[in-house]
């Protein structure tokens, strides 16, 4: 039996975001549990499909000691605070130097997170650690698939394991591999570690474990994974962030360097061969809306439109009307479109009433650009108070609270509109409006890929599409000044320059 202390700090920040990540947004639950502390945690988490909760499960039944210090996430979103970071990063400080004597340690990170003043959140972070626990302690860290890696993160955790799937049904599962790897090392020792880091950045749209080359490059990674290789990860990366070390991994763990050398290099080099085939259609919004109109006509199931440069989950603030203004333009019947973060216009319709109708602009606040809300007549057609349990692979368990909401029409289309921002990720969202699968023709939601999870099963077909928003599709578009010399803003794309 083993005293472990367990602590999670997760956030994924899109530099180009116009919004910051406050300490309020870390204290607020959401499509994520809020900041909790010490034993609460154990409640919190329970049953949600997150890293920390996978690890709780396994660790208890092998008899380990956990002591559980804090956990938080904030939505993506731009840079964490000074404030935020400082004060998250001081309490777990402070909770981990009170917690006693202790063995090893397991963070729950993202892996993504940049503060108003650190480029490497998690870098800094297990800096500090490292200088509480000491340079021996065994520290097991889960990663998000997008975590941009740094070469801090790698030298001062003893282990790191990434998730293998995209939409992120395996976050628990990580967890589990966490427990499981940090079991060995405790057993036989410190791993052998080698990173590589492949020279191009890959779209989020692109990188659907669900579709190759994604699918088959995890298949290569699971074959590797295995006798002197104790784990093997590829994080893909998340690209609009302005930082020096942006951009996919590879990292290994073996028992002697040439085994965690050997692995790594040869899932670089399938990444390598497959640059060329992370690459897929883009359409503007009007292209889009025509297009998935012509499919509408002549099946049964939906066509999804992706919203992605606005997906809460990579940084948007799940507010722009683009594509909304196009689904209206061309007289999409049958839409439905969300989710749309409006605090506002959720507050007037609960006012109002069910029925009621509307004169009011909607969408645009976090002003990304010179665009204007969109203004019209609305008929509230239903309210909800945005408390339920997701029902989808992704967050299944987790008791979402989106704040007031409702459902809006507007001519033929009709709009979900929420308090608290959340991707447009899992079915529960729609119905807790009344919105049933079966009945829509397009729906068009902020996600890019995690809607995959949920959805993909009852659609027709999957458009890719770039309206108005901070997560662009065509990283060339992106101001990038901090990226290293060299790395391709686009597969197969000439290098920065700088």
């Amino acid at each position: 039996m083993a005293r472990v202390a367990i602590a999670g700090f997760q956030h994924e920040t899109n530099t180009f975001s116009p919004t910051p990540a406050t300490y309020d947004d870390f204290l607020r639950a959401g499509g994520w549990p809020g900041l909790s502390r010490g034993e609460r945690i154990y409640d919190a988490v329970a049953g949600v499909n997150l890293p920390i909760a996978g690890f709780i499960e396994a660790a208890k039944p092998a008899g380990h000691d956990l002591r559980p210090l804090l956990w938080c996430s904030a939505t993506p979103s731009g840079r964490v605070t000074r404030d935020a970071y400082e004060r998250i990063a001081g309490e777990l400080g402070e909770r981990l130097s009170r917690a006693g004597p202790i063995d090893a340690m397991f963070l729950d990170l993202h892996g993504a997170m940049v503060a108003e003043h650190l480029e490497d959140g998690e870098g800094e972070l297990l800096a500090r650690l490292r200088r509480i626990v000491g340079p021996d302690l065994p520290i097991v860290v889960s990663l998000d698939f997008h975590a941009n890696v740094s070469r801090a993160m790698v030298e001062r955790a003893t282990a790191m394991v990434g998730y293998r799937t995209y939409p992120h049904v395996d976050m628990a599962e990580t967890g589990v591999e966490c427990a499981r790897l940090l079991d060995r090392i405790m057993a036989r020792g410190i791993l052998a570690k080698a990173l590589r880091r492949p020279p191009f950045l890959i779209p989020l749209s692109w990188q659907c474990t669900l579709t190759d080359p994604a699918a088959r490059l995890f298949r290569e990674r699971a074959s590797l994974e295995s006798g002197e290789v104790a784990s093997l990860s590829f994080t893909p990366g998340f690209p609009p962030a302005d930082i020096l070390e942006c951009g996919p991994a590879v990292f290994a763990y073996g028992e002697t360097q040439a085994s965690a050398d050997r692995a790594a290099d040869r899932l670089t080099a399938a990444i390598l061969e497959a640059e060329g085939d992370f690459a897929g259609p883009i359409y503007e919004p009007d292209e889009a809306v025509m297009r998935a109109q012509k499919i509408a006509a002549r099946s049964n199931r939906p066509v999804v439109l992706a919203d992605t440069q606005d997906n809460p989950g990579a940084g948007g603030n799940s507010d722009t009307v683009g594509l909304i203004e196009a689904l209206l333009r061309h007289d999409a019947q049958g839409a439905v479109a969300g989710l749309l973060f409006d605090p506002r216009a959720a507050e007037t319709a609960h006012a109002a009433g069910e029925g009621a109708e509307l004169e009011i602009a909607i969408g645009e606040a976090s002003e990304i650009s010179d665009r204007r809300p969109l203004r019209g007549r609305f008929t509230v057609e239903r309210l909800g108070d945005g408390r339920f349990i997701a029902t989808g692979p992704v967050y299944a368990g987790n008791h979402m609270n989106l704040g007031p909401m409702t459902l809006l029409k507007i001519r033929g289309l009709r709009i979900v509109v929420a308090s608290r921002k959340q991707q447009a990720a899992d079915q529960a969202i729609f119905r807790h409006l009344g919105v049933e699968r079966g009945a829509q023709k397009i729906l068009a939601l902020k996600s890019s890929v995690h809607f995959r999870a949920d959805f993909q099963a009852i659609a027709e077909e999957i458009l890719i599409v770039a309206a108005p928003g901070p997560n662009l599709a065509d990283h060339r578009l992106l101001p990038f000044r901090h990226l290293r010399a060299g790395i391709r803003l686009m597969p197969k794309g000439p290098g920065f320059q700088g």
